[in-house]
């Protein structure tokens, strides 16, 4: 009886490896906003990226989407390296903006106020050469839970939430491999947050879209993320299964954000006295 054979694990839809990016300060000192920074992502698959304000993670969000490109590292899709000189021309960066969109934490800033979101969803199809452009916007539209009502209206009509799915509507039009959401839903007050994270579960549960989700909450990460990246001062300090670091946190750092989490039974003092500790750890290195 012939044994068969196994079958090899899919390669990673996303790899970033080693990524770095420095900034040059006022005064000739510079600063590793991101420093040897890497994860793999699979197809499908959910990845976290969590940390205080000025941790890089906002910094790694936007050199995956190109937005700012590394100094050193890769990023690379379907086996295909972003950073590996710019591919000109207009098509080359359709291809691109295909790969990969991103979502902001401040919707409104992002969407033009001049169009209604129908005329929104319609200028992204329209620019990435799509057909049937009325049909897919009533798709997008009901994907994202957004009626004829909200179709109609302007970016200052719309609810913080209503934006907020309007934007990842237009992000979805082009069909991209992978979804960045920066914050998404930090802006937003809890009842909403809570949609948007169903919604965005239920969309890659239906589509297989995969996402990096940036945001300095685990309590918010661990609805929409299979791993988890822990990132403090430019540098990962843990990283591996969001369930493994919510229930076994193995860094200080990590327990000080969890301990920060507001939750039943939550004690502030515990939570001032973790950061103490984190403070020391890490004046020690």
């Amino acid at each position: 009886m012939t044994t068969p054979k196994a079958v090899p694990p899919a390669p990673p839809l996303l790899i970033a490896d080693g990524l770095r990016k420095t900034y040059r300060l006022p005064g000739g000192d510079s600063l590793a906003a991101a420093d040897d920074v890497s994860f793999t992502l699979p197809t499908g698959g959910s990845v976290g990226i969590v940390g205080e304000s000025g941790s890089g993670k906002t910094t790694v969000a936007r050199m995956l989407v190109g937005l700012v490109r590394p100094d050193a590292g890769t990023i690379s899709v379907d086996g295909r390296d972003r950073t590996a000189g710019r591919r000109r021309g207009r098509g080359a960066r359709l291809a691109r903006a295909r790969e990969i969109q991103m979502v902001f934490q401040d919707p409104y800033l992002s969407l033009d106020p001049r169009l209604t979101a129908r005329q929104c969803l319609a200028t992204s199809l329209s620019l990435h050469g799509a057909t049937d452009v009325d049909g897919r916007i009533e798709e997008l539209l009901d994907r994202v839970g957004l009626g004829s009502r909200e179709a109609a209206a302007r970016p200052h009509e719309m609810s913080g939430g209503q934006q907020q799915r309007l934007a990842i509507a237009r992000a979805l039009a082009v069909d991209p491999r992978v979804l960045v959401l920066d914050e998404a839903v930090a802006a937003l007050d809890v009842s909403i947050q809570s949609q948007i994270l169903r919604l965005l579960v239920d969309i890659r549960e239906d589509t297989g879209l995969a996402l990096v989700f940036i945001s300095h909450d685990l309590a918010v990460v661990q609805h929409v993320t299979d791993e988890t990246v822990v990132m403090r001062r430019g540098t990962v300090v843990e990283q591996g299964p969001t369930e493994r670091l919510l229930s076994a946190p193995e860094n200080e750092y990590t327990r000080l954000l969890l301990a920060s989490v507001p939750r039943r039974g939550w004690d502030p003092a515990a939570a001032v006295r973790a950061r103490r500790t984190a403070a020391a750890g890490g004046a020690r290195h």
